[in-house]
């Protein structure tokens, strides 16, 4: 059994709580998915849960974690900087083959591992893919024997064959699992309990909500509890103010006749202050009667954002006309694919799968090469690792807008508020921000830009579940050209019109596989 009691999480240097009155119980079986917006401190809950040191340079925090009888595996959402430069065989412990073999979890390595013999063997950390290195981790944690997964982000960067079996490994593990994840697709097919994490009042009133239910039945059960409330409320307000209004007449009346009456009529007189008084403890009454009205619901704001695509991409305008004979690992060692031929006419929207190392990423970065000194196409680019493009060391305003005049900043303050963005946030070094506000970031760059061509590399990685859908629909339905690379299952099934697999021969299409 893992208990939590009373956890509370504040931001050492703001002094935001992220968390308050968390308490919650998890026994053998429990999948329970961690939701929220962004930067709202789902992986310092998840971290702390794990072991508290790991926030405690950042975090005040205060609560109990008492795990009766378990062991934990926690998987972090980036690999710690001390083991990028490991070889493969070092971080599993010297001895791939038996952590391959691990009689217990032998069926998950072997699959993870690919050929189940030695596909990592004598390399480094660093030279892996995201989804490699997320492969690994899996296998190390796993091997451990663990009684409680504690995992954040395990979807991220992992190609859709893997998605698919981390979605077995959650529902068929015997223990715990608590986990943090932007793909719906995973959060549906797995989470028998979910966890909400709110910051209500621009970021000021912490919310959690605990829920024994499915993902799509705790959205679905939420929506409905807030439309009813907020029926009743708008009812209950449309009575007030018609007895508000009855009220009033009825005082004015007494109070004009109150100013008419003549020193002639006393008797007059003492019934009408009567009557007065009546009127003002019947105001009174309802003024008590008004403090157990039901209120609106509420709720995080939802982001806002729309992106128009500047002028456009003709049906015949020539996007893209690329032919690779070879394709070569970035640093010139090996080929991954050969005779790679992709022509883009119109606003299509174009996503490339693949397994992990198949070279997405540099396929992606040489059509961004290409592209880049077009004069009649303007591209916006989103790369997987978001430090490619951003000056961690920069605010959010000055990462989105290049001017310094008043106008244009202020402009761009109003673009980030829309984006959930608090003041405090904004003068925040990007590097302070979470993956999903740095996200946030190029998107609002795309908007402000208005570009005829977005390249993204995994898109919506790191964006709230709660925020694809408005992130879907909004490049569903923008008039430019995409190319993309991801393994968003959702994102592929919503917004792509081309989907294209990667493989050692160059591309293939199989839109069918998703339509």
């Amino acid at each position: 059994m893992l208990q939590i009691k009373d956890i509370e999480l504040i931001h050492s240097r703001d002094l935001t709580v992220m968390v308050r009155d968390l308490s919650c119980t998890f026994n053998s079986g429990d999948k329970a998915v961690i939701i929220g917006e962004e930067g709202e401190g789902k992986s310092t809950l998840l971290k702390y849960i794990y072991d508290p040191a790991l926030v405690e340079d950042y975090a005040e925090c205060s609560g109990e974690v008492l795990m009766t009888g378990e062991k934990a595996a926690y998987l972090p959402q980036t690999l710690p900087e001390d083991l990028r430069d490991a070889a493969v065989d070092e971080y599993l412990g010297g001895n791939i083959q038996q952590a391959f073999y691990d009689p217990s979890v032998s069926g998950y390595l072997w699959t993870l591992s690919r050929e189940g013999t030695e596909p990592f063997s004598g390399r480094k950390m660093s030279t892996l893919s995201g989804g490699e290195k997320i492969r690994v981790q899996l296998i190390k944690i796993l091997s451990e024997d663990p009684t409680v997964l504690l995992l954040d982000e395990p979807s991220n960067d992992i190609d859709i064959e893997t998605l698919e079996l981390l979605e077995k490994l959650i529902n068929d593990f015997r223990g715990i699992v608590l986990f943090i994840s932007h793909d719906e697709t995973l959060i549906s097919n797995t989470a028998n309990m979910v966890i909400h994490i709110e910051r209500l009042n621009r970021k000021t009133e912490p919310r959690c909500t605990v829920a024994r239910l499915s993902y799509a039945d705790y959205v679905s059960r939420r929506n409905r509890a807030f439309e009813r409330q907020t029926q009743q409320a708008q009812f209950e307000q449309r009575e007030k103010r018609i007895r508000d209004e009855k009220l009033s007449q009825i005082y004015q009346k007494v109070d004009a006749a109150l100013q008419n009456i003549g020193r002639d009529d006393p008797h007059g007189g003492r019934l009408l202050k009567k009557k007065m008084r009546s009127v003002k403890s019947m105001e009174h009454r309802f003024e008590k009667q008004d403090e157990d009205m039901t209120q609106m619901p509420r709720s995080e704001l939802p982001i806002n954002f729309i992106l128009s695509g500047g002028r456009g991409v003709p049906e015949g305008k020539t996007v893209l006309d690329l032919e690779i004979p070879e394709l070569y690992k970035e640093d010139g060692s090996d080929v991954l694919s050969r005779d790679i031929k992709l022509f883009v006419r119109g606003p299509r929207r174009i996503c490339i799968i693949g397994p992990n190392g198949c070279g997405k990423t540099t396929l992606i970065r040489r059509i961004v090469s290409e592209i880049r000194d077009r004069k009649d196409i303007s591209a916006e680019y989103m790369p997987q690792d978001y430090a490619d493009l951003l000056d961690m060391s920069s605010t959010p305003v000055d990462a989105v807008c290049d001017s310094w005049d008043p106008v244009e900043r202020k402009k761009a303050r109003n673009h980030l508020a829309a984006l959930r963005f608090t003041a405090d946030e904004m003068e925040h070094k990007v590097s302070d921000l979470s993956s999903g506000q740095q996200a946030k970031l190029f998107l609002l760059r795309m908007e402000l830009n208005s570009p005829d061509l977005l390249i993204l590399d995994e898109p919506t990685r790191n964006l709230s579940p709660l925020s694809g859908p408005v992130i879907r629909q909004m490049l569903s339905s923008y008039n430019g050209a995409i190319i993309s690379v991801s393994h968003d299952r959702k994102y592929i099934s919503e917004v792509a019109d081309t989907v294209l697999e990667l493989g050692p021969e160059g591309l293939s299409d199989v839109t069918d596989r998703y339509g």
